[in-house]
C-alpha cells in the first residue's frame, strides 16, 4: 500500500473571524479544522504521515501566504503527495487557480487533493474532469469572496469618512478602547519610549544614534511589547530583537502621535492586487482623533529637521542579496556599489555589537560561493544535467538572434531594391530627383555586425558546453543564472569576514566553510 505524505492545510481569514463573532459559529476555527483533517485522515488513511500548514488572518483571494507557500515549496521538493483541506474555500477562492490547481498543476506534481465538505477526492477523476457541481461550487466561492470583499470594503470606506479607526492592529505608544474598538487610548508604557524617541531628535541625534540608544540601554522593541501582551508570536532572527534606523523613522513621521490619523494612503486596483500609495492631497485625514502624544509643535519640528533623502545605492538588485547575512548579528548584508562595490551589515550602526560584518568586497563573495556551487554540484552529479540546461537555454537564445537576423537581412535587401527601383526611374526621367536610404542601410549594417558578433560568441560557448570543454556559471552567465540557483540550492550565507565565510545548503546539514 502506499505510503502517504500528508499536508492539512489550515486557514481563517479576517472575514470569518468577523463572521463567527457575529453569528457564534465555530465551524471554520482554527481549531475545529485542525481536529476535522486529523480525524479524517485517520479515519481514511493507514499508513501516513502528517504536515500542518497554517495561515491565520490571510484572504483566500491570492496564494501569497506564508504556510501556503511553505505547502507548495514542499510540493515542488517532492515532500508532500496528498493535500487535504476542509473545502474548497479554505484553499482559494479564486476560481481560475483553484481550476489550475485541481486539473493540472496537482496530476502533474502526482499530488492527491481532497476537500472534505465538497465530496472532492482527486484520485476519483484521474484520467477525466471533475463533476459539473465541482467546478460551480468553485465559481461560488469565487464570485461570494469578490462579493464580500467588495461589501467589506465599502463598510471600510464608510468608517474611514466617519472618522473611525479601522486597522486591526494598535500603533506603537497606543491600545484599543475596550470599550470602542474604533478609539485609542494612551499605552504609557509604550508611550513614555515614543516621547523619548522625539525628544532625543530634538537634541539633535540621528535615528541610527537614536536605535544604538535604546539598544545600550535595552529598552524593549515594539515587536517584544507585542509578545509580551499576547498579540502576536514571534522569534527574533538573531539572538535578540533590536532596534533599528527604519523604526525610529517610521515613529517619527507617523501623525498617530499628534492625534491625527491618515487612512486612505492607498489603493488597491482589485481583490487580491497590489496596494498603490496615493498622492498625499488624496489622503483622508481626521484630526483631533485621540490624545496625542507628541505636541504638534514638537512634531512640525522634527519634520523640518529630518526631510528627504534619496535612495541608497545599496536597494539595486544584486543575485546575493537576501542570501547573505551577517555571522553576528544574523541580519541580512546590504549591498553597496560604487568603483568596488562591497556588503556591509548595515545594523552595526545602531546595535551593540561590535563584531558585525563592516565591509566585504563583493566581486571576492562572488567568485567564492561560485567556486563552491561548483564544486558542491559536481560532487552530487548535479554539474552536467545544469550544464545542459544552460546549453539548451542558449539554444533557443541562438534561435532567436538568427530569426532577428534573418528579419534584418530581408529588410536590407528590401531597401536595396527599393533605391535600384528609385534610380531607374529617376534615370529614365521619371523623378526629378533621387535619394538613397544609406542612413538606413548603415544603421542594419550595424545591427547585423553587432548581431554577427553575439551569435559567434554564444555559438562558442554553445559547442563548449556540449562537448564539456568549458566551465559553466562564469563570465556574463554568473548574474544571471546564479540567482536561481541561489534560490535552488543555497538556505543562507553567513560571512564574519573575507576569511570566514559558512554556506548552508538546502538540502545538506554540512556547512561549506571559507
Amino acid at each position: 500500500m502506499k505510503k502517504y505524505q500528508i499536508a492539512i492545510y489550515i486557514r481563517l481569514s479576517k472575514e470569518d473571524d468577523k463572521m463567527k463573532a457575529e453569528t457564534s459559529s465555530e465551524s471554520n476555527s482554527i481549531t475545529m479544522q485542525r481536529i476535522l483533517l486529523n480525524q479524517y485522515a485517520a479515519d481514511h488513511f493507514e499508513d501516513y504521515e502528517l504536515l500542518e500548514f497554517c495561515d491565520d488572518g490571510y484572504t483566500g483571494t491570492n496564494f501569497e501566504r506564508p504556510g501556503m507557500q511553505a505547502m507548495l515549496e514542499e510540493i515542488r521538493n517532492g515532500v508532500i503527495n496528498c493535500v487535504i483541506v476542509k473545502d474548497f474555500s479554505r484553499f482559494a477562492r479564486d476560481y481560475i487557480e483553484l481550476g489550475a490547481y485541481l486539473e493540472q498543476i496537482f496530476p502533474f506534481l502526482g499530488v492527491r487533493f481532497i476537500s472534505i465538505n465538497d465530496n472532492y477526492d482527486s484520485s476519483n477523476y484521474q484520467g477525466s474532469i471533475a463533476d459539473i457541481d465541482v467546478n460551480f461550487k468553485n465559481l461560488l466561492y469565487d464570485l461570494y469572496s469578490k462579493d464580500l470583499s467588495g461589501k467589506v470594503r465599502s463598510s471600510l470606506a464608510i468608517r474611514k469618512e466617519k472618522g473611525q479607526y479601522v486597522s486591526g492592529n494598535s500603533p506603537f505608544g497606543y491600545e484599543k478602547d475596550p470599550k470602542d474598538r474604533h478609539a485609542l487610548l494612551i499605552a504609557e508604557d509604550e508611550a513614555e519610549i515614543v516621547r523619548q524617541i522625539f525628544s532625543l531628535t530634538v537634541e539633535g541625534h540621528t535615528s541610527i544614534e537614536i536605535a544604538r540608544m535604546l539598544n545600550e540601554a535595552r529598552v524593549k522593541t515594539p515587536i517584544e511589547f507585542k509578545i509580551e501582551k499576547g498579540k502576536t508570536k514571534r522569534n527574533p532572527k538573531g539572538e535578540r530583537f533590536l532596534w533599528n534606523s527604519s523604526t525610529i523613522c517610521q515613529i517619527l513621521r507617523n501623525e498617530i502621535y499628534i492625534g491625527n490619523i491618515v487612512q486612505k494612503k492607498y489603493t488597491r486596483d482589485f481583490v487580491g492586487g497590489k496596494n498603490h500609495l496615493n498622492p498625499r492631497e488624496d489622503w483622508l485625514i481626521t484630526c483631533n482623533h485621540h490624545e496625542p502624544l507628541i505636541d504638534k509643535a514638537v512634531f512640525d519640528k522634527v519634520q523640518e529637521s529630518r526631510g528627504r533623502k534619496a535612495t541608497p545605492q545599496y536597494r539595486q538588485t544584486h543575485p546575493l542579496v537576501g542570501k547573505l547575512v551577517c555571522g553576528c548579528c544574523k541580519k541580512n548584508l546590504r549591498y553597496r556599489r560604487g568603483l568596488n562595490p562591497y556588503f556591509c551589515c548595515w545594523q552595526r550602526y545602531s546595535n551593540t555589537m561590535k563584531q558585525c560584518v563592516s565591509k566585504v568586497n563583493a566581486m571576492f563573495i562572488e567568485q567564492y560561493v561560485l567556486l563552491m556551487m561548483q564544486n558542491k554540484l559536481e560532487a552530487d552529479g548535479e554539474l552536467e544535467r545544469l550544464h545542459m540546461e544552460e546549453a539548451d537555454r542558449l539554444g533557443q537564445e541562438i534561435g532567436k538572434l538568427k530569426e532577428e537576423r534573418r528579419i534584418l537581412l530581408a529588410k536590407r535587401e528590401r531597401l536595396k531594391q527599393q533605391n535600384f527601383e528609385a534610380y531607374q526611374e529617376y534615370a529614365s526621367g521619371k523623378t526629378d530627383a533621387f535619394q538613397s536610404d544609406n542612413l538606413i542601410q548603415e544603421s542594419i549594417e550595424k545591427e547585423l555586425k553587432a548581431l554577427d558578433k553575439s551569435l559567434e560568441m554564444m555559438e562558442e560557448n554553445y559547442i563548449h558546453m556540449r562537448t564539456g570543454r568549458n566551465k559553466p556559471y562564469t563570465g556574463s552567465t554568473f548574474a544571471e543564472l546564479s540567482k536561481e540557483m541561489l534560490g535552488r540550492y543555497i538556505e543562507k550565507i553567513e560571512v564574519y569576514d573575507e576569511q570566514h565565510i559558512e554556506i548552508y545548503w538546502k538540502d545538506a546539514k554540512v556547512k561549506g566553510v571559507c
